[in-house]
């Protein structure tokens, strides 16, 4: 268990200051910023290994992370004043830095990454007195280390931030160039620089005193997880599932007053404000151990703004992903709530069509359980603000309907909390019947079945971001859906090709009902039947 320094906010203890989008350490520190601090594991991580590999999504605050190891290793022993780190830390040697960070360039262009490279390593042999060659990459780079070694005599410290991004610009994206006189796509030239580039750290080991990686995604086509030195991948450790993120135990020791501060906004008790906070930013887990984490971008945001809003969705729209899916055989629901081989979701195969280690590495499906007898983890959406996110993406892609989506959730919501069941069910049928018929087309029963149950997974799903939603576990199965307001539960149960009474009877041979006998709201049981030939609600009926 981690042991944390004295509670600290910032050194002019003033209004607290929010670091959003400031991923300099230094500024951090200097500009009044609240820091949550984790300089516990970096001490452990810079006395216990060499070279690290570090997977988290984006804004997870990985960039910061690396900005505060530079700082570490460049000896800035006054900016580490009052953290965990002060009281262990007895040497601050200044080490040889070289930061490269992939996350300020745009890639769709060719030879931006190239460029970029160029200019760092350029800029190093002007510092180090090192003659630029016309030669690869990697050399320059190698040449530039053992210089930096040579001369401070201390092990050079290599930090790289984003190394996936130059890649994950372009990934699955159609466009051609020529490299070293093949033609190939943009992300096979990508590949082919980053693998040359991070291979050569091989021959510089000697010269190496500490190597961290961070990003996205970890593609095992790229040599440098089985090239220099083996990089150890601590993405799914123990030790450091929290070294990026806040833990429940962090976010009321570091912030007691805005949490304060939103209930009283938001009209809750702040017990409730914590709840709230849990269901729309919780439930990532990076390890077996099953520490939950907020999103920090979203957190951070929700504190400043005093509104739970989708803060990290919104602030990038995973289209890769969506290009994924529409690639694979596989739609999400077939996806999540099952067990998986860590092998299964680890690390991205671009030559294979598997969209399920992109999409849990991005941060869209989390680790929800993990079963020791078979060393494999359960995956699912983490929170509500990425099911609504994704679901609704998807949705709309997936529908293709002339109505958005969002339009329609929203208006659906506010019907089910009135108790408007009719209203919400003519509702219903209409969006369904405005999918065009070129979507919901199938070749085969099987594959309309697949469509159908598809296509209520995705809106049901959206509809649990907005009420409690649960799907009931049962000693004789689940109920298609479970919905709770404040005032009424709605259980639903669908059919395809049957009837509505056959679906309501099925609610009562299955008990789903049993465990609201008590329950003081109005309870309905709901079948419905959906037509393939009219692609929507042809009956349903309230027993």
């Amino acid at each position: 268990m981690r042991k944390f320094a004295a509670t600290y906010y910032n050194k002019e203890n003033v209004s607290m200051k929010y670091p959003i989008g400031i991923q300099t350490f230094e500024k951090v520190i200097n500009g009044g910023y609240v820091y949550v601090d984790k300089t516990d594991l970096l001490y452990s991580l810079v006395h216990s290994g060499t070279v690290y590999f570090l997977g988290r999504p984006r804004r997870f605050g990985k960039s910061l992370l690396i900005s505060t190891l530079e700082a570490y290793f460049q000896g800035r022993k006054e900016l580490f004043k009052g953290l965990a780190i002060d009281a262990v830390e007895q040497e601050w040697k200044q080490y040889p830095v070289f930061h490269l960070d992939f996350n300020t360039g745009n890639y769709l262009n060719d030879g931006s990454l190239e460029e970029t490279i160029d200019n760092k390593l350029a800029s190093w042999e002007k510092q180090y007195g090192v003659e630029t060659k016309k030669c690869d990459f990697g050399l320059r780079f190698q040449e530039v280390l053992h210089a930096a070694h040579e001369q401070t005599g201390l092990g050079a410290v290599v930090l790289i931030d984003e190394y996936d991004k130059p890649i994950l610009d372009v990934l699955d994206m159609d466009f051609h160039v020529v490299h070293l006189g093949k033609t190939m796509t943009l992300e096979e030239k990508h590949r082919n620089i980053l693998k040359s580039f991070y291979a050569t750290f091989k021959g510089a080991d000697a010269d190496l005193r500490f190597v961290f990686l961070t990003g996205v995604t970890k593609f095992s086509q790229i040599s440098m997880f089985s090239g220099f030195n083996q990089p150890d991948d601590i993405s799914l450790d123990d030790e450091y599932e929290a070294i990026c993120g806040i833990t429940k135990e962090e976010l009321v020791k570091y912030f007691f007053e805005p949490i304060r501060e939103m209930a009283t906004k938001l009209n809750c008790s702040y017990e409730e404000m914590i709840e709230r906070l849990q269901l729309k930013y919780d439930g990532y887990h990076f390890s077996a151990r099953m520490t939950e984490v907020f999103n920090p971008f979203s957190l951070l945001n929700a504190f400043k703004k005093l509104r739970l809003n989708s803060y990290w969705f919104k602030s990038g729209t995973p289209t890769y992903l969506i290009r994924l899916l529409s690639h694979s055989d596989e739609n999400l629901d077939e996806l999540v709530g099952r067990y998986y081989s860590v092998s299964q979701f680890d690390d991205y195969k671009a030559d294979v069509e598997k969209p399920l280690p992109m999409i849990y590495q991005s941060g869209y499906l989390t680790i929800k359980g993990y079963d020791e007898d078979t060393d494999s983890f359960l995956l699912d959406i983490p929170n509500n603000e990425v099911r609504e996110g994704l679901l609704t993406l998807i949705a709309n892609d997936y529908l293709k309907t002339k109505e958005d989506s969002t339009s329609w959730l929203i208006d659906s919501v506010h019907k089910l909390k009135r108790g408007e069941l009719e209203a919400f069910m003519e509702g219903m049928t209409a969006f369904l019947a405005s999918i065009p018929y070129s979507v919901r087309r199938k070749k085969t029963e099987r594959e309309y079945e697949r469509h159908f149950q598809y296509t209520f997974y995705l809106l049901l799903r959206m509809l649990s971001c907005f009420t409690v939603f649960h799907e009931k576990e049962t000693s004789k199965g689940r109920a298609d859906c479970v919905i709770e307001t404040p005032k009424d539960v709605y259980i639903f149960e669908f059919k395809l090709d049957g009837s509505a009474d056959a679906a309501l009877q099925q609610i009562r041979d299955k008990g789903y009902a049993k465990e609201y006998l008590s329950d003081s709201r109005n309870v309905h049981l709901i079948g419905a039947n959906f037509s393939s030939e009219e692609g929507t609600v042809s009956e349903w009926k309230e027993g």
